[in-house]
């Protein structure tokens, strides 16, 4: 049994410590609850896509520059290609942090667009993240409006490794500044319970990144919560 919730959920797991049982529980759960998609490390793409190779609406997310952002763009843009080529549907991206906080958007930007026109091509989801933990008010507002204008799928909060995950507050100002140009929200990061995966989805997130997929699930549907 499971709930209408699940859907927009990307079950996670992304510790570096993560072993091959684990991936095999996370496919199997991600079946059970029919969650929106498993976010994995790359290393893993090829025994996902052949545990759930029956599971067409179940996609399979990986991580690009993750979790730091540094890598140079051309490293970017080769993980991206091969990911996909391995069967990854979905990529989430973290965005070059010390150049926007430098103020180079123009370099942030381009390496965004690299990415996400990588990912049109190939008919594949882009998602970016921009680690709203460590970003002032103003670098958010700057870092929304370069997804924005990067043409990105999705905006996405947190990688899971800063000081802190999402929040109310920045699910916010996010829906403000990229609903308009059709970009979704994905909020990751320290969502550990039903009520704060319904309250996030209120806020304005379309997608949630947790490892806590089960529990919400069935914290949901043990108290008959709705949204």
């Amino acid at each position: 049994m499971t709930h209408p919730l699940a859907q927009y959920i990307d079950h996670t797991l992304l510790k570096p410590e993560t072993n091959r049982t684990q991936i095999m529980q996370l496919c199997d759960e991600a079946r059970a609850y029919r969650f929106k998609a498993v976010c994995i490390n790359p290393i893993w793409i090829p025994l996902v896509c052949h545990i759930l190779r029956d599971e067409p609406e179940i996609s399979i997310c990986t991580v690009i520059g993750f979790p730091l952002g540094a890598n140079q763009p051309e490293v970017k843009s080769f993980e991206t290609r091969h990911v996909i080529d391995q069967g990854a549907t979905e990529v989430d991206m973290v965005i070059n942090i010390g150049l926007l906080k430098s103020g180079d958007d123009a370099f942030v930007l381009e390496d965004m667009v690299n990415i996400v026109n990588i990912c049109k091509d190939s008919r594949v989801k882009s998602k970016v993240i921009i680690e709203t933990a460590i970003l002032s008010e103003g670098e958010k507002e700057r870092a929304c409006r370069l997804v924005a204008e990067s043409g990105a799928d999705f905006i996405k909060t947190s990688t899971g490794f800063g000081p802190a995950g999402a929040t109310i507050e920045d699910i916010k100002l996010m829906y403000r500044l990229v609903n308009t140009k059709g970009i979704k929200i994905k909020a990751a990061g320290g969502i550990r319970s039903a009520e704060t995966a319904i309250n996030m989805i209120k806020a304005g997130a379309t997608r949630l990144g947790t490892s806590s997929s089960v529990k919400i699930i069935e914290e949901a549907l043990n108290s008959n919560l709705t949204f």
